[in-house]
């Protein structure tokens, strides 16, 4: 019986590592994890109801930078970082950078809320069950811990992604070289 458990276990561990395609690591934060160009996977179409109720898909940014950051109104990461989406999406919205949230509240209240209380400017996915996160490749990013931001380039795929609340500092030098 013990063998059994422990070989599921196994399984279960070795299906949640793959090799990753990872090819650095931000200097001076371990945090971000970047792809080189060749070796970025791609990201699927995340799409489905926005706070507001209106259909938002990823697919709508196409050929644009887009910044899809995961997030809940609990999380006291997620609200630190939210005045920094904001002026990132200010400052470089013009040159081609959209964000699109990803709400992991249960209910559109909160994060309807939250919105209105960082004055979000940009649209944000309600994704209470986690199936867009599961859509994503297998490896990117470690969906059990909130917030987190993935930075896909203008062709669909994965150029970065970085665990835990943002600065506009650190993305500026992710983004920058993709617009």
């Amino acid at each position: 019986m013990y063998a059994a458990v422990a070989a599921a276990c196994a399984a279960v561990l070795a299906g949640c590592s793959s090799p990753a395609p990872i090819s650095d690591t931000s200097p001076g934060d371990p945090l971000i994890r970047t792809w080189k160009e060749g070796e970025r996977p791609a990201v699927p179409n995340l799409s489905g109801p926005s706070l507001e109720g209106r259909t938002v898909s990823l697919s709508d940014y196409r050929g644009k930078v887009v910044l899809i950051n995961a997030w809940a109104s609990y999380c006291g990461p997620c609200r630190a970082e939210a005045p920094e989406l904001k002026r990132i999406q200010q400052k470089y919205g013009a040159r081609g950078l959209r964000v699109l949230g990803l709400d992991n509240d249960g209910g559109r209240g909160a994060g309807l809320a939250f919105q209105k209380q960082y004055r979000l400017d940009y649209p944000s996915l309600h994704d209470p069950s986690g199936k867009q996160l599961l859509r994503l490749p297998r490896g990117v990013v470690t969906t059990q811990g909130l917030p987190f931001t993935i930075v896909v380039d203008s062709s669909g795929k994965v150029a970065a992604v970085r665990m835990g609340a943002v600065t506009e500092a650190r993305l500026a030098k992710i983004i920058e070289p993709l617009l």
